[in-house]
């Protein structure tokens, strides 16, 4: 009988026959500080091209590496920030701390639902991760130091993506900003699946069990085994959208694995982050702490 994590997988992996055309990397503009560098196409798939942002550090480098993937619902959000400045799909808010921490940060687009179904999104992010790790070093990038950066449903990309057994896509470390990472989990109180959901999914409102089996194939909960990257998540308590007990949840799953997984509790928070520093004043400070410490390269042995 196939075992049921390989069953899961094989219901999230590509679309067959699909093409998803990696991009080669253009040259590196000069500069004597940190230099952003927008609208870079790192691949093709479904007649679009995909695009990303990246800010280059001063100085000799290589640097750290953050990904940074939008929330939005699968539907909605942008690279630059937010397709509506301001409001909970925001994630400017990561940009300065991690220019300040002196990391080559690449902010990406990925297709969007209703337009593109699942897996559409999911293999995006994949696709940026290769191209990210091939060309990190014309951007003073080091592709052995990556952290993943996801907000809900982006931190569900990110996520998904760090459980996948796939060397070409391993990264070091993994930070979930109230990520989603167990659809089923508030089933209930929702009676059915959600909008983003139906949208990403292609599915009724009303729950049968072909839905059921992909919500729990595309939850990153059933995919946690050992020797997946350290996670760092970050969720408000009062979040109404992703309920906090998904970062409970996956942090002790995760644990009972043998995967390193700290949990940051800002209290009083909801579920966008722009205002989290009203909540808890030090929350990005020691979290730029936990990334020195988790990507700090690894001690030379000595004789």
């Amino acid at each position: 009988m196939m075992p049921v994590v390989r069953l899961l997988w094989l219901l999230i992996l590509p679309v067959p026959g699909l093409a998803l055309e990696t991009a080669p990397a253009p040259a590196l503009f000069p500069g004597q500080s940190a230099t952003k560098i927008t609208d870079i196409e790192y691949g093709r798939a479904g007649g679009e091209k995909l695009l990303l942002d990246v800010s280059v550090p001063a100085g000799q480098g290589p640097f750290p590496v953050a990904i940074l993937v939008h929330g939005g619902g699968w539907s909605s959000g942008d690279k630059a920030g937010s397709d509506q400045p301001g409001n909970g799909r925001d994630i400017s808010a990561w940009f300065a701390p991690l220019t300040e921490a002196k990391f080559a940060w690449f902010s990406i687009n990925y297709r969007q639902a209703p337009k593109n179904r699942w897996p559409a999104c999911f293999e995006d992010v994949q696709t940026a991760i290769r191209w990210v790790k091939a060309h990190a070093a014309t951007y003073k990038g080091d592709p052995s130091h990556i952290v993943l950066f996801g907000h809900s449903a982006g931190g569900h990309l990110v996520c998904l993506a760090a459980t996948v057994e796939d060397e070409s896509i391993r990264v070091q470390a993994v930070v979930g900003f109230a990520a989603v990472t167990d659809h089923e989990q508030d089933l209930p109180v929702r009676q059915g699946l959600s909008p983003s959901l139906q949208k990403l999914l292609n599915r009724p409102m009303e729950l049968n069990p072909e839905t059921l089996a992909q919500l729990r194939a595309i939850s990153p909960l059933n995919h946690v085994r050992a020797g997946l990257p350290p996670f760092l998540l970050i969720h408000g308590d009062a979040d109404q959208t992703v309920p906090i007990r998904q970062s409970r949840d996956f942090q002790a799953r995760l644990l009972a694995a043998g995967v390193p997984c700290e949990l940051m509790i800002i209290p009083g928070a909801g579920h966008g982050f722009l205002n989290w520093e009203q909540f808890s004043p030090d929350y990005t400070s020691r979290m730029v702490d936990w990334l020195k410490k988790t990507l700090a390269p690894a001690p030379v042995a000595t004789h």
